[in-house]
This record gives C-alpha cells, structure tokens and sequence, in this order.
C-alpha cells in the first residue's frame, strides 16, 4: 500500500468521526478508494476479505443503532463493509485490511469510524451477498468531516476516553511480562509500538501485548482479553469477537509503519510459551526482523 505521505502522519490524523458533512465524496478520491477496497487483498494470515463501498441511504442512522453499534452516525456519504469467511485467523484478517482502507481514506482527506455490530441480516450483508460461511464483523462509516463535532459525540468521546492510550510500560515488555520494555530497548522499533499505541480498538480497551525478545528485534504479539466484555457475543446482538479484529489493526500499524521505517521483516507463529503469563493473555503472532538493533 503506498500512500502519498509518511503513514506515522497519517496514523496520528486518523480519530474517529461520527458528524459528515452529507456530501459526496469527490469522484477523484472516491474511485482510489473504491480501487483498493475493490482489489480483495489478503491479510498476513491469508484470508480473503471482500469489501465494498457502500452508499448511505436514508434510515441508515435507527437501522445502525438496530443493529447494537456503538456510536451515533450522522450524514455519512457512504459506509465500508466486508465479509470474510469464518476460518483460522479471519477476524484478524479483517481487522488488519480494514484498517489500511481506513488509514487510505485518511490520507484522501476524509473521516472513517468503526462501527461494531451483528449486520448478518442487515443490507450490507445484502448488498455484499454474503454467504453462509461469511462473516460481516465491522462497517466503516466514512465521508467528508463536518466542520463541528455535536455535542453528543464530544460527550461519547470523553466517556469512552478516546482520547488517551494506556502508557508503554503496560503493553509492551522485555522478555517476559513483568519487565516493561523502554523505548531505548525498543531501538529503531519504537516509533512502530508507538504507532501500535496510538492504533484504535473497539471500546478504546486496547486488548494487545507485545513482548520484544531480548536477543534481537523478535516481538512476540499477545491478545490480553478485558474481563468481561465478551459477554457482547453471548447476547441479543451478538457481536463478532472484536477484540481479534483490534489484533488485526494493532498488525497493520506495525508492520506498515516498519516498512515506512525500512525496517524488513515478517510475521511468523512461533509462540515463545512465556512464563509466567497473564490471566486471560492469549499468544497470536511474532514479528521477525532482519535488522539488527542497538544492544
């Protein structure tokens, strides 16, 4: 993916919008966008997601909160959705080719929001002819920003701490968990676990731990789950686990911002089996560089 300015900016414009404007988007920005999200990449995994640009259309606002997303939506020009079919490690998958659509539509100028929600019956799962294996975890709400944010999404935002991240020394680590990792340690990785930090994730719980072998740039990619908050599967709506799908984003801020960076290298499941582990702290992938750090 190739964008027209360094993708640390990009990542650092990118916050979630919840009031667009009601215009189109223009056709220049809109045909990049459509290409790519047309195009059907495959995630580090080797999924395939299909994705597409959706138009809004009125009612879009009740059938969105129908259907349990959080966040209230006003006057998008469009909306990204994606099936995915349910196999292996697809909700990371998604999570990671999403989340470039997202970061391509930042680099064009305009605002995205992820929207959790259980859309199998909803129209984009119509307009996406979603088969019975696919599953459609997110939609994207994207469009051109408004000059003002309502008030009621000021008030969601500071109730959401969207805002804030938790600080480094309780999501990254030095060979094992209970040895933060410091950015000096990080060397030339520490603008990429920034840019991970800074990465959104559903309900701002930033599920990911990273844990950097001390040997060399190997990081070991954890899902650290919140208590609790997969009761939203189990319910009415039942939500797709949305905290893999914040894996997947968390790999994509990684691994684009360290090719930005020229630092080569790439995704293997080799689980290091680290002792003592956290309670609910499940292993997903590792990051082998080819680049030596600093000791």
């Amino acid at each position: 993916m190739r964008f027209t300015r360094p993708v640390m900016d990009i990542i650092r414009d990118r916050v979630s919008v919840r009031t667009y404007d009601g215009t189109p988007i223009e056709p220049g920005r809109e045909a990049l966008l459509r290409d790519f999200v047309s195009s059907g990449p495959a995630g580090p995994f080797g999924t395939r997601s299909r994705f597409e640009l959706i138009a809004a259309s009125p009612g879009d606002t009740d059938a969105l909160r129908g259907l349990g997303t959080y966040g209230a939506i006003r006057d998008p020009a469009g909306f990204i959705a994606g099936a995915v079919e349910n196999e292996g490690r697809d909700l990371e998958d998604f999570g990671y080719i999403m989340e470039t659509v997202i970061l391509l539509a930042t680099d064009l100028g305009l605002g995205t929001c992820w929207l959790g929600g259980t859309f199998r019956q909803s129209r984009f799962a119509a307009a996406l002819r979603a088969g019975e294996r696919e599953s459609i975890p997110a939609v994207v709400s994207v469009g051109n920003r408004a000059a003002k944010r309502r008030f009621v999404e000021r008030l969601m935002r500071r109730g959401a701490n969207a805002d804030t991240r938790m600080p480094w020394e309780e999501l990254f680590f030095r060979g094992a968990f209970d040895r933060p990792l410091s950015r000096h340690e990080a060397g030339p990785y520490a603008e990429v676990l920034e840019m991970v930090r800074l990465a959104p994730s559903a309900s701002n719980k930033q599920p990911w731990r990273i844990v950097k072998d001390p040997a060399g740039p190997v990081f070991h990619l954890h899902l650290r789950r919140t208590q609790g908050y997969d009761r939203s599967r189990k319910g009415l709506f039942r939500m797709a686990d949305l905290q893999r799908v914040d894996m997947g984003i968390a790999m994509c801020h990684f691994a684009l911002t360290a090719e930005d960076l020229g630092l080569a290298g790439a995704w293997q499941t080799v689980d290091p089996c680290l002792v003592p582990r956290p309670p609910d702290t499940e292993y997903l992938v590792s990051w082998r560089g080819q680049e030596p750090l600093a000791p």
